[in-house]
């Protein structure tokens, strides 16, 4: 053989061994948790929205942050909607718009169509109910000085392995139970559960006294951005991935809160089934409880659902819950918001049996339980 040849042979060796490590790199990013891990960790964090695209894969970037030196980027698929911590340098991005991309899963729910039969409401906006059967079983963190529930994680746990849950989380709680939450990442890369994990924001605004459109996300001087961004950059720094789901604190919000979040590429998160308010949970629901030590009267009829055989299964990944446009627009008039049946909460719910235990008792009032 030649020289010359044998020279570019062995560039040529060299540079396939290089493109594939470089291919070997190029997977999924798993960050590794650090203990009392913090936000700050996280730099330079800012929304995009760009599409991107390597080997035939298509996601969107919703944001562009470096950690640890190395450029990310958080990615939805347009499709399944599932998200993925992806190394900047693997991608081809280029800005795109929510026009250019309408067809596609994803902006159908950021942006779903108005619906007619479901009028404008301060409560309970977004995405309350899914296709098909079984139901979504969402649980909120919000701020509590109450540790979590651990017996209501097992008893999700106890319906198979990987069993899904969506814990809409407020940064304020993960910042404050560092145990629990170090708990729950070990269910879940143990198996045990499948979580997904929601935003409720930071800090949870709330006062005490002060009627809902001034209140919760809506009091003067809330700034949501930092609410959305400083939550999502603590579950980054701690090793876990955002899902695309926020819920309202209090499920409260208006017009400009909502454009708001679709802006910065958010589903909204609502509930068909807040079980210590009723209604009760059908095919379809997502069902609402709260597992930060709040709300135990949620809580017993969620347990109480699952020994009687009433809740509807099997549960699903919030993933699936928001339908192509067409699914959603026939979906929309059967699923009725929250806000509209609403029920004065109890231990036991107005929906149920006689047989709830006597000594049921009054939940506290609605601003204590969140």
């Amino acid at each position: 053989m030649k020289p010359a040849l044998s020279v570019l042979l062995f560039c040529a060796c060299l540079a396939a061994a290089a493109t594939a490590r470089a291919e070997e790199n190029c997977g999924p990013v798993a960050i590794a948790p650090v203990a009392g891990a913090t936000g700050a960790r996280v730099h330079d964090y800012e929304p995009v929205f760009e599409s991107c695209a390597r080997n035939g894969e298509t996601r969107f970037a919703t944001r562009s942050f470096r950690i640890d030196g190395e450029k990310l980027l958080l990615t939805v698929d347009p499709q399944t909607l599932a998200t993925s911590l992806e190394r900047a340098a693997c991608w081809r991005c280029a800005e795109t718009n929510d026009a250019d991309e309408a067809d596609t899963r994803f902006l159908q729910a950021v942006r779903p169509p108005a619906d007619p039969n479901r009028p404008p409401a301060l409560v309970n906006a977004g995405l309350i109910h899914g296709e098909g059967a079984g139901v979504f079983i969402t649980g909120d963190l919000c701020p509590s000085h109450k540790p979590l529930d651990r017996a209501f994680i097992e008893e999700v746990a106890a319906q198979g392995p990987g069993a899904p849950l969506t814990l809409a989380v407020s940064g304020a709680w993960i910042a404050r139970h560092a145990e629990d939450f170090a708990w729950l990442q070990e269910k879940a890369h143990s198996g045990a559960i499948d979580i997904t994990w929601a935003n409720h924001s930071y800090s949870h605004p709330y006062v005490g006294g002060v009627k809902d459109a001034q209140n919760y996300l809506l009091r003067p001087g809330v700034d949501l951005d930092r609410e959305i961004f400083e939550t999502e950059k603590l579950l980054i720094a701690h090793g876990e991935v955002p899902s695309v789901f926020f819920r309202f604190p209090g499920l409260v919000s208006d017009a400009a809160l909502l454009e708001k979040l679709k802006e910065r590429h958010l589903v909204a998160l609502g509930a068909d089934s807040w079980l210590a308010l009723g209604p009760p949970p059908r095919a379809g629901s997502i069902v609402l409880v709260h597992p930060n030590g709040n709300e135990p009267g949620g809580l017993q009829i969620f347990a109480r659902l699952l020994k009687s055989g009433r809740m509807p299964g099997p549960f699903r990944r919030i993933n699936e819950a928001p339908a192509h446009r067409t699914m959603q627009q026939s979906s929309a008039a059967a699923s009725p918001g929250l806000s509209e049946q609403v029920s004065r909460p109890g231990v036991c719910s107005p929906w149920e049996s006689d047989s709830c235990p006597a000594e049921a008792k009054a939940l506290p009032e609605r601003s204590a339980r969140f």
